[in-house]
């Protein structure tokens, strides 16, 4: 059975995460026990972080299939939640059930190193399967609105977080340093601590908002502060995790920092359109998955076409 490698750069860096999460944890809890400050929606988003990391550590510790099997679960809690905030008909159940089937085919397909046919499934061959499927259970009222809701819940959740899976099978001479596996801990460490970095730099400095309309916690200086941060972030860990310089990984940083906050409030249009604060219950006291994983949505597909179009990859199809 197949397993991931990890290299000598991916163990240290995987360990040094750790260790920050946990210096991060007790400095949090020192400063709500001795120095009395409110800081509880930042050790919730830590333990969610925290969380997030392990099971991420766990699954791709065994084997390819169970890593491709734990990106498969993620994706399907997305877009159940992202069901469960939509108004369905009843005719749309049997529709449904054939946008579940495709999560395990997208993720196969993925697996087999099928990349062409990733690129197509879900932006045009499941179009096309949902909309005979709609057509077939003959109910025309709200059938444009349902088709685009049901096929956006899917280019989001399952294909635009199937590009994980994509960076997990991006060959190891194309990343010497580190592999798939270093990759992957760079845009899931990135992604979530320019999310970090946003809200802590906005705390601190924020007094310009940046889309009160759709996130009113947004703000200029935190958007910035993110940004920079990020970027410099991104020029320390590039060293150790990819094959890129210190100009195209301070890019990488900058862009995928843009892109978080932007696949972020994109997921704050869509719950004040719904009138929902959360994805789910999920993670209590902080929503659901989908809420966590938003700035991902974004980022993933971004970094891996980043990344091809900087070194050539070639993924051949095989078992």
């Amino acid at each position: 059975m197949e397993h991931f490698v990890f290299t000598h750069n991916a163990k240290w860096a995987i360990v040094i995460l750790y260790s920050i999460i946990a210096f991060l944890m007790a400095a949090v809890k020192i400063g709500q026990t001795v120095f009395k400050k409110d800081l509880e929606n930042l050790w919730i988003r830590l333990k969610s972080f925290f969380v997030i990391v392990l099971l991420f550590t766990l699954a791709f510790c065994f084997n390819k299939i169970t890593a491709f099997i734990f990106l498969a679960l993620i994706s399907y809690l997305c877009f159940k939640e992202f069901v469960s905030l939509i108004p369905t008909r009843k005719t749309d159940r049997n529709v449904l059930i054939w946008a579940y089937w495709s999560i395990p085919v997208t993720y196969y397909i993925i697996y087999t190193h099928w990349a062409t046919l990733f690129y197509l499934f879900i932006p045009l061959y499941m179009f096309m399967l949902l909309s005979v499927r709609m057509v077939i259970s003959g109910n025309t009222q709200g059938f444009l609105k349902n088709l685009a809701v049901m096929q956006y819940g899917l280019m989001t959740t399952v294909y635009a977080l199937g590009y994980l899976g994509l960076i997990a099978i991006i060959p190891m001479e194309n990343n010497p340093q580190a592999g798939a596996v270093g990759l992957l801990f760079y845009i899931l460490v990135l992604t979530v601590s320019n999310d970090f970095m946003q809200m802590f730099c906005g705390k601190l400095f924020g007094k310009h908002k940046i889309i009160p309309n759709v996130s009113p916690n947004k703000t200029w200086e935190g958007f910035i502060g993110g940004v920079i941060g990020t970027s410099g972030l991104s020029v320390l860990m590039g060293y150790f995790l990819t094959p890129f310089t210190i100009w195209q990984s301070a890019f990488a940083g900058a862009v995928l920092a843009v892109c978080g906050f932007f696949g972020d409030v994109t997921m704050s249009a869509i719950k004040r359109d719904l009138g929902v604060k959360d994805t789910s219950t999920l993670i209590p006291g902080h929503g659901g998955i989908l809420d966590r994983l938003d700035s991902l949505l974004f980022t993933a597909p971004l970094f891996f076409h980043y990344f091809a179009y900087t070194y050539t990859i070639i993924i051949t199809r095989g078992t």
